[in-house]
């Protein structure tokens, strides 16, 4: 069902010419806003806030874009595991927005159980409250997975990593791990610690990614502030809060939802506004978003709006696999751990978020899977539960009451280096059309934080444009 009838008729060039595009109020009030992700309703909110005629525009039967619920049985399933970090402001903006930030708290303190399943050895990555970058020193010094002498190299590397600047151009031609090797970092460290994190925030190791957006990464979550790393996940599904919630604010400043609508074409009126095609109707609007995808956002876009629009099908796409078994008993203590020396990268608790009554459901997070993203069922799970029994002994003789997977083959933009030069910033070339999305040039990886910084640079560009108030957009997207 969508989720209001259109106030604009089919008719043409007579709706073009009319004053005022789609909302036919005064010139510069009506925007239309193309896809549902979290960059798209980040878009629409923020250009209803500020009094515009919204129109948000969604070919899937739900919002929230790549970060997901559904049902399965009576199973509540996020289609991955989402995680952000108290850094991610934007992301908390949006969740303070939608009136869910209470169904995602952060962790007081960054705590990461990391299990060695060959050595049987379990470390922290904790911080304390003391200042950068002494707040992880502690840590570091008892980590067990590195030794006296790799530990030293790993401090020297951060603060080699501290005065990068991660939006210098030429780091964007490196690859990280070619710096960590050139800074005195092992096979070792490079697997127990700098590709345990990057890995999950970048979906890539770190031989395949842009120095630059590593730096940006690390600079900002480990070496900015002491509770920047502490980490936040939905205790609900992500539908809750990506569909549910955000479908109540959209409604409630006045966005007009359409679901299940794919935009076939954008093209420029004669009045200077924009006409959006949908299957038997044209919606007319001063200001389009297109909050899409590259390769779709590349289809859509009207000739001559980027110098170089192929250099979006150039930003290539990494998928992540995602495994969720079901337990008929308890096997896991605590909420998530990350695991060394095994297929198995991250681990969440899901029980109490998918509605389950009895046993466990866990949730396995397995980023850079292009070797597995297409592998039959029967093969991951003849793989993934004896590692699962491995890292946890209380999985054997466990029931498995139900094994899936759920694949998503371009969950994020690949973070290749070279990638930041084809990234495209909020504007076009053609007035009144601008670019959102968690690939664009937000400065950040393929995160919902980059998402939703995207939607509001998109905003704030229109705005200007329209000399319309920006006060309450979110500063720091800026």
């Amino acid at each position: 069902m969508r989720q209001h009838e259109r106030r604009t008729e089919p008719g043409g060039d007579a709706d073009a010419d009319r004053p005022g595009g789609a909302g036919g109020g005064r010139p510069g009030t009506s925007a239309v806003v193309v896809g549902g992700g979290l960059a798209g309703i980040t878009s629409a909110l923020a250009l209803a806030d500020a009094g515009l005629d919204v129109t948000l525009l969604e070919g899937r039967p739900r919002l929230g874009g790549l970060a997901f619920s559904f049902q399965r049985g009576e199973l509540t399933v996020d289609n991955g595991q989402h995680v952000y970090l108290r850094c991610c402001t934007a992301y908390r903006w949006f969740l303070d927005r939608v009136e869910g930030a209470h169904l995602a708290p952060l962790q007081d303190r960054l705590d990461v159980p990391v299990l060695d399943a060959e050595r049987n050895r379990l470390g922290r990555l904790r911080r304390t409250a003391l200042p950068v970058p002494l707040h992880l020193a502690a840590s570091l010094a008892t980590y067990p997975h590195l030794s006296l002498a790799e530990r030293a190299q790993v401090g020297r590397a951060a603060l080699a990593l501290k005065g990068l600047d991660p939006a210098d151009p030429a780091l964007d031609n490196q690859d990280f791990g070619s710096w960590l090797a050139a800074h005195g970092q092992s096979a070792r460290a490079i697997e127990a610690l700098w590709d345990l994190v990057g890995v999950a925030t970048l979906n890539a190791v770190a031989g395949d990614a842009s120095l630059g957006l590593a730096a940006m990464v690390f600079k900002t979550g480990l070496l900015s502030d002491p509770g920047a790393a502490d980490i936040g996940w939905a205790r609900v599904p992500l539908g809750e809060l990506h569909d549910r919630l955000a479908r109540k604010a959209l409604d409630s400043a006045g966005v007009r939802t359409e679901l299940r609508t794919r935009v076939t074409s954008i093209s420029p009126t004669k009045n200077g506004g924009w006409r959006v095609e949908v299957p038997g109707e044209r919606i007319e609007a001063d200001t389009v978003v297109l909050a899409v995808p590259q390769a779709e956002t590349h289809d859509l876009l009207p000739e001559g709006a980027l110098d170089d629009p192929d250099r979006l099908l150039g930003i290539d796409t990494a998928p992540i696999l995602n495994v969720h078994v079901v337990y008929d008993r308890k096997v896991l203590k605590r909420p998530f751990f990350a695991a060394l020396g095994t297929p198995v990268q991250w681990v969440f608790d899901r029980t109490e978020a998918s509605g389950l009554r009895e046993g466990q459901y866990l949730a396995l997070s397995q980023s850079v899977a292009q070797d597995e993203i297409d592998a039959p069922v029967a093969a991951l799970r003849e793989r993934y539960l004896p590692e699962l029994e491995r890292l946890l002994p209380a999985a054997h003789g466990a029931r498995v009451l139900d094994f899936f997977v759920t694949r998503e083959r371009t969950a994020t933009f690949a973070p290749t280096p070279g990638v930041g030069r084809l990234r495209p910033g909020a504007h076009t070339k053609a007035r009144g059309l601008y670019l959102a999305g968690a690939w664009t040039a937000t400065g950040w990886p393929a995160t919902m934080e980059s998402a939703v910084r995207s939607g509001i640079s998109a905003a704030r560009a229109a705005l200007t444009a329209l000399d319309r108030p920006r006060d309450h957009l979110f500063e720091e997207a800026a």
